[in-house]
């Protein structure tokens, strides 16, 4: 029985994509994520001493996470089940719980349950992991590529140590696929590749940081290339001729720049449009624009708009910004965010991809104040919070009949029957303020003349009493 399922295995490695033959069998194989697996690092301290508690793999896709659980398997002395949270149920994860608690029961060995895809299950099912991994009867490893603090129950969360892929740098990849290409026993090796930089340079750009799609792409190379190579001998065959390879030479198979690029299809943009990647991506926008930077908040436009991402959502966020950040220090960018969203709800994309690229360079480079942000925000509190504020009787409605009678309206002063249409009385009734003007571009303005008006002696105050409300 163990020499068949040796065969069957070898016949499985056999065809295996050369992404999974290339999988690393220790971890000085493993590329890339040495925040916390370097030496001396977390997890690489948690797997050598066979400490491991449950973890949660959270990262974008070919960066290692079903790599790195595999590995798990060789560095810990326990039971390693694997499943897919696609494809399994209720009940097969039961079993693999009762397992693991008679396991436990029986000989003392933990099991270390790998659950890929782990978002895939909802709340009811995760709560069934809850009870076994609290207890400790078996260790989780699950790995997703959607944020575990949205997609996994909190109790889990608070549970397992979170550890974030990041991209696989493109040094890295470089060295990934040097590695399949003369590695004789998994990758290419035993076959005569001539790889060119520009052709390996060309890979890692453009697989974004994901392995996976690097080592696809060479082997998508290598196969078109043997079989160009098959219809040229065939050819041959067919003219009389002897075949190449007949004659004592094998062909070598040169990888140039040309045929990388058409073994790799064109970047896909990993986005998720109501997941992490949105609100990054619009996060970065945002702090872009309000961080005066045009170069970068037009990167993350144009990142946005190739994803997918709906325009009026761009628009809307560029028409808060220019209330929240640019206020009243070009008090011209909220009529040009208003005129923006009103074009790009007209004329749609791609010719709405202009508008919104002259708005993001106004915003980027408008001044900045958040002056009548925070104002709002204070007074909001204080509505919410502190003591309700009446209204004073010089202010109330006089206008309905029998409001003399209860003082409303008496003594307010009509400011356009006042010199420049401005007396100083009493608009509040306590002394507070909310709006403090900046010094930045016409707010400085707007700041020179409220200086001013504050300044002016109210109604039953000495001349030489002015407010202190800008001290």
């Amino acid at each position: 029985m163990d020499l068949f399922a040796d065969v069957r295995q070898k016949n499985l490695d056999r065809v295996a994509p050369l992404a999974v033959r290339m999988r690393p069998r220790s971890l000085d194989e493993f590329v890339g994520q040495q925040h916390f697996l370097a030496p001396g690092k977390l997890l690489r301290r948690m797997l050598e001493a066979d400490r491991l508690t449950s973890v949660i793999f959270y990262g974008p896709p070919g960066t290692g996470k079903t790599t790195l659980a595999s590995l798990v398997a060789q560095y810990t002395n326990c039971h390693f089940e694997q499943v897919n949270a696609a494809a399994v149920g209720v009940k097969e994860v039961r079993a693999i719980l009762d397992g693991a608690r008679d396991r436990l029961g029986h000989n003392g060995r933990r099991t270390v349950l790998f659950l890929d895809e782990i978002h895939r299950f909802n709340r009811s099912q995760q709560d069934i992991l809850l009870p076994d991994v609290e207890a400790g009867h078996i260790i989780l490893v699950g790995a997703t590529t959607e944020n575990p603090f949205f997609s996994v129950n909190s109790p889990l969360i608070s549970r397992s140590q979170v550890f974030q892929f990041a991209p696989i740098a493109e040094d890295d990849i470089r060295q990934l696929i040097r590695r399949a290409a003369t590695d004789k026993e998994r990758g290419f090796g035993k076959l005569p590749i001539e790889l060119t930089d520009e052709a390996v340079d060309h890979w890692a750009k453009i697989c974004d940081g994901d392995a996976r799609r690097a080592l696809m792409a060479l082997e998508v190379a290598v196969l078109s290339l043997m079989e160009e190579g098959t219809k040229a001998h065939q050819h041959e065959s067919a003219e009389g001729k002897e075949p190449s390879t007949l004659r004592g030479s094998v062909p070598t198979l040169t990888i140039s720049l040309d045929v990388a690029e058409q073994s790799i299809q064109q970047k896909a943009i990993v986005y998720d449009g109501t997941g992490d990647e949105h609100y990054d991506a619009a996060s970065a926008l945002i702090k872009s624009m309000r961080g005066s930077d045009p170069d970068a908040a037009i990167y993350w436009l144009a990142r946005m708009l190739e994803a997918g991402e709906d325009p009026r959502f761009i628009a809307r966020r560029i028409a808060i910004l220019a209330s929240e950040d640019v206020g009243n220090a070009d008090p011209r960018a909220i009529s040009i965010a208003a005129a923006c969203y009103d074009i790009v709800e007209r004329i749609g994309m791609p010719e709405a991809r202009i508008t919104l690229a002259q708005a993001v360079v106004y915003m980027s480079a408008a001044p900045k104040s958040n002056r009548s942000y925070a104002a709002i925000n204070a007074a909001v509190d204080d509505v919410r919070n502190g003591r309700t504020i009446p209204v004073p009787k010089h202010l109330r409605d006089g206008t309905y009949a029998g409001a003399a009678r209860l003082g409303n309206g008496a003594g307010y002063q009509y400011a356009h029957d006042q010199p420049g249409a401005f007396v100083a009385q009493d608009y509040l009734g306590v002394d507070k303020t909310y709006y403090v003007p900046s010094d930045q571009g016409f707010e400085k303005e707007i700041g020179r003349r409220l200086d001013w008006l504050w300044n002016q002696p109210k109604a039953g105050e000495n001349a030489n009493e002015g407010s202190d409300r800008m001290k």
